[in-house]
């Protein structure tokens, strides 16, 4: 059974000075880089998936921007491979699921942005392609939404996301909590 982490969406615009911050984004990608280096010191698998708009008028994550870099508290090393992706779902249109079945991958750790969209679209889709999943929840963040007239903030939205990945598509653990099982 191999183990690899899937880091989701990583990138400038979410952070300050991002054309899309997301509350808690700099604690989250804090979180993320221990953990990314908790793998990397046990010679772990990691694959990192970066989000390129391809949209008309998308106001985030556009080509050759800044934004659309990676975050550099977790970028991506040589041999790190990163699989662009135009749709939320990091196996839509992309390599990652033959890289992940060439690799003999059956279990994920997740952790990325937005909670209530790529991250909850990627984790939904590997758990229906039968990967034992686990979302690293201290390592996403989420936007504020809102919806028929009630506004959600951000840390509710990433709650309920949370609480309807946990136990049918993943199971939900802090950062320490997967390190202390690696």
């Amino acid at each position: 059974m191999s183990l690899t982490l899937l880091l989701v969406d990583l990138q400038n615009d979410y952070f300050p000075g991002g054309t899309h911050e997301l509350p808690g984004a700099p604690l989250a990608v804090e979180r993320a880089a221990a953990l990314l280096a908790a793998f990397r010191a046990r010679g772990l698998p990691v694959a990192h998936v970066q989000h390129v708009a391809r949209r008309p008028g998308a106001t985030f994550f556009r080509p050759d921007t800044e934004g659309v870099r990676f975050h550099l508290a977790v970028a991506p090393t040589a041999g790190e491979p990163v699989f662009v992706k135009h749709f939320p779902s990091a196996f839509r249109e992309t390599s990652l699921l033959v890289h992940l079945r060439d690799g003999a991958t059956t279990r994920l750790v997740i952790a990325g942005m937005m909670t209530q969209m790529c991250v909850d679209s990627t984790t939904r889709a590997a758990a229906d392609l039968g990967f034992d999943c686990t979302l690293a929840h201290d390592a996403c963040a989420a936007s504020a939404l809102a919806f028929g007239g009630r506004s959600l903030a951000a840390a509710e939205v990433h709650a309920a996301f949370v609480a309807a990945l946990d136990g049918t598509f993943a199971r939900a653990a802090t950062v320490a909590e997967v390190i202390a099982t690696l």
